[in-house]
């Protein structure tokens, strides 16, 4: 009797395991372009009461939320950010505020970035 082979992985998973890898890897190369511009970055992948922020940053003394969308066109990257979503990002914030004692502005931005590398930061896209 032949011994049995393990059953084949999910296919649906390979996917999702590869947004998830390049969704880090946008997170990562934002953050370094964050830095450079003079952001300190305060947390990743935040999860708060509302969701989860991808990039909290501070500069000076404006508390920034940033998420992040790898996607292949900048339109694309923008649509794929619903109102519930900006919502619960914005809920998030205001917590993470209250609980650090941040008395100063916030706002809520979106970086994109495409399959090539290239990234583009959208400044106080919306706020909550």
């Amino acid at each position: 009797m032949a011994p049995k082979r393990p059953a084949p992985q999910n296919r649906t998973q390979a996917p999702r395991i590869r947004a998830e890898q390049s969704g880090r890897f946008a997170e990562s190369l934002c953050c370094f372009w964050l830095r450079i511009k003079g952001y300190r970055i305060l947390a990743r992948r935040y999860r708060g009461p509302g969701g989860e922020i991808d990039i909290l940053a501070r500069k000076a003394n404006m508390l920034v939320a940033i998420e992040v969308k790898y996607r292949k066109t900048r339109a694309d990257a923008l649509f794929a950010i619903t109102p519930r979503q900006q919502g619960r990002i914005a809920q998030s914030l205001q917590a993470f505020a209250a609980r650090t004692g941040h008395a100063g502005d916030m706002r809520i931005d979106v970086m994109t970035v495409s399959p090539k590398g290239r990234i583009h930061h959208h400044i106080n896209v919306w706020m909550g």
